[in-house]
């Protein structure tokens, strides 16, 4: 049984039918939110951003929410195989331990945490990410409007509730409660139009990295909003996986490239809101040029628990099951990596790509 499956739009899979699959013909790699369920990639990163991928030489997008985020940023990192194995040791061992009274920590606690852990994963090489001689870095935030323009409790929990019974009509809807944000490296423009809903585009750089990052990450009700992030419009940010949650991005309108896409399962859902409306799990035609790695749901059944880590395991798990089923499934997940290799020494069989 094989570990990964390869997913390919109609246009994907002709291009590497015609001339197989090289580092040279990815233009966009994008990442997920989706919180733990992003460690099963770990392997797999290692080996695209840390061997495969630098040998193209030529600018490739890395575009993150959440996750996602995170690990397009330790993309661009200096060392990038190794910056993997500290993000998935770092990520299986946070613990944020409530405060006296309570079950679960504040929100406040928890970004705290996570502005702790941020500046010391990435430390003194923020300027170095930022001024990568290939990658251009793209971290995504959703930046309130209206009632959610400032992030306070009882705003919070009205914006968020119109929210949802708006976006269940309509994904439109989702412009009138937030703005995507685009905080990038300065360099090539991203190659895809975002014109499907409000966008907002910002520099990247070392003044606003830290919060950019926290923001990306701060799911409304576990974490606190981050506010008037330096660059941008005054407002509060939440998690960009709110807005893009699997970054399902008019790609097929890019003049030139593929997009390469490792992902935790086969489907692009567009939103965060959108994960209980199953008829927007489909693929469009704006996927036509995408290749999606993604683990075998047959072998995901194999995992600790039949199952991706993923944020419930939080609170039905304690600490010390809970390191040791991440730890075992981030290991087993070395088999995506060997699959990935395996499919580009035998020169990209077609036969073995399935439909998106």
């Amino acid at each position: 049984m094989k570990a990964l499956h390869i997913y390919v739009g109609a246009r994907a899979r002709q291009h590497i039918a015609s001339h197989g699959l090289s580092p040279q013909h990815v233009r966009v790699v994008p990442a997920a939110a989706g919180g733990p369920k992003g460690l099963i990639l770990n392997h797999l990163d290692q080996q695209l951003f840390g061997e495969w991928l630098p040998q193209g030489g030529h600018a490739v997008h890395l575009v993150g929410a959440s996750i996602g985020a995170w690990r397009m940023a330790t993309a661009a990192m200096p060392q990038a195989e190794q910056a993997f194995k500290d993000l998935a040791s770092g990520y299986i061992q946070q613990h944020f331990e409530p405060e006296p009274g309570r079950k679960v920590p504040t929100p406040g606690k928890v970004s705290q945490g996570f502005i702790d852990t941020l500046r010391g994963f990435f430390g003194t090489e923020v300027n170095a990410m930022l001024q990568h001689p290939q990658y251009q870095l793209h971290i995504l935030t959703s930046r309130g409007k209206q009632v959610l323009h400032r992030g306070t409790p009882a705003r919070t929990a009205m914006g968020f509730t119109g929210l949802a019974l708006s976006n269940a009509v309509t994904r439109k809807a989702v412009g009138l409660f937030l703005e995507r944000t685009v905080f990038s490296t300065s360099g090539e423009s991203l190659p895809v139009p975002l014109n499907d809903l409000p966008t907002g585009r910002v520099e990247l750089t070392p003044t606003n990295f830290i919060p950019a990052m926290l923001a990306s990450c701060s799911i409304p009700f576990m974490l606190n909003p981050v506010d008037d992030i330096p660059g941008a419009p005054r407002g509060s940010h939440w998690d960009g996986g709110i807005v893009d949650y699997h970054f399902h991005w008019h790609y097929s309108a890019m003049k030139e490239g593929l997009v390469l896409y490792p992902h935790f399962q086969r489907q692009v859902v567009p939103g965060w809101l959108d994960k209980a409306l199953k008829w927007r799990h489909n693929a469009s035609p704006w996927l036509d040029n995408v290749i999606v790695l993604a683990p075998n749901p047959e072998w995901v059944a194999t995992l600790p628990g039949g199952k991706l880590p993923d944020r419930k395991d939080f609170t039905r798990m304690n600490f010390a099951d809970r390191t040791q089923a991440w730890t075992q499934a981030v290991a087993e997940a070395q088999r995506l990596r060997e699959d990935w290799e395996s499919w580009l020494a035998r020169s990209c069989p077609v036969d073995e790509l399935k439909v998106l």
